[in-house]
Formats: structure tokens, sequence, C-alpha cells
């Protein structure tokens, strides 16, 4: 709760370009496939329980040469604010809008979490990180700017293994704790 007594949101904002090219460009080495792309309505309710708060998602998407209407019209069906911006060949489009939000944010209640692997929002993040707020960065844990590990306060969390967004399993090659590790896993 809000110092006035209000639930407290979650702002949720999701780095659309960022994640559809670390899947596609480091992950898949190919244009994902429908079936492979992320269940964005899973990552809501991933935030919603992983911080037991509402969540209000806003989707960044670069609109500068086309508007994807079916993609937005299915993120609007899942209750995300989406934001189609547009600019130059030299704008950073999705990244300007995001650096806005996140300074807009430091300015407002409400616990933040970005779903990027971009070291251009760390100086922001870390500006949220005031002791009155959650602050979290959701990605593919080995794609992730350096920057975040050394970013007090701010929680880590994995797009496919947290947040479980994906209906099969990526192939990843990634440091798997011994803890975690089952070798039926690997077996097929």
């Amino acid at each position: 709760m809000d110092a006035d007594g209000t639930a407290r949101t979650t702002w949720l904002l999701v780095d659309g370009e960022n994640i559809d090219a670390t899947l596609g460009s480091s992950i898949l080495d190919r244009r994902p496939q429908p079936g492979e792309r992320p269940r964005w309505d899973r990552l809501t309710d991933f935030a919603e329980d992983a911080w037991g708060q509402p969540v209000r998602g806003v989707f960044f998407l670069n609109a500068s040469a086309f508007m994807p209407m079916p993609f937005i019209q299915a993120l609007k069906a899942m209750d995300y604010i989406v934001l189609p911006l547009a600019g130059t060949a030299d704008q950073k489009v999705v990244d300007i809008g995001i650096q806005r939000t996140l300074q807009e944010l430091a300015g407002r209640s409400g616990d933040v979490m970005l779903v990027s692997h971009d070291g251009d929002f760390l100086q922001d993040m870390a500006a949220l990180v005031d002791g009155s707020r959650r602050v979290g960065v959701v990605s593919f844990t080995e794609f992730r700017s350096a920057g975040f590990s050394r970013l007090d306060g701010v929680e880590r969390f994995d797009l496919e293994y947290d947040a479980h967004v994906f209906d099969e399993p990526l192939p990843r090659i990634r440091a798997i704790p011994i803890d975690e590790f089952d070798p039926a896993t690997f077996l097929r």
C-alpha cells in the first residue's frame, strides 16, 4: 500500500524491440516463429505474483517504419498500455521513450520492473532505487547488461526460468547451479 492507503502498483515496462532482437539474434539465430515468442500475458501475471500487487504493463514499440496493428490489438486485449513510437533513423525511439518514462516514474509512487537487457537504462534505474520502492529487471540473464548486477537494490529475474513466458524450452547455454541440475532435462 502507498502512504495514502491505495494499492501500490508495479509498472512493468517492456522493451519489446530489445527482447525480440536478443531472442532472434542471440538465442535462436533467426527470426522467432510465432510460437517461440514470449507470452506477454504471463509476464504481467508473473510480475503480479512476484511482488503481490496490481501491475500496469507498458509495451514500447518502434513504429517508425510501420504499425503492427494485429500485435498492438493483441497487447491491448491483455490490458497493456501500448506505445508505438516513431522517429528518425538515427533515433533509438524505444530507448528514449523508456528513459523518459523511468524519469517520470522517479517522481511518482509505485514499483518498477523493466524488461530489457539494455545498459542504456542503468542511470535511470539507479535513480529509482531510493528505499521506498521495489525495482527489478527481467531479461535473459546471460545477455543482461552487467551493470544491472552492480546496482544494489535491483531485483533480477530471468524471462524464461523465473517468468515462464515461453511454451517450449529455448536453446540457451547458461551456467546451471548444481542444486538446479536435473540430467533428465537434457537426456531426451
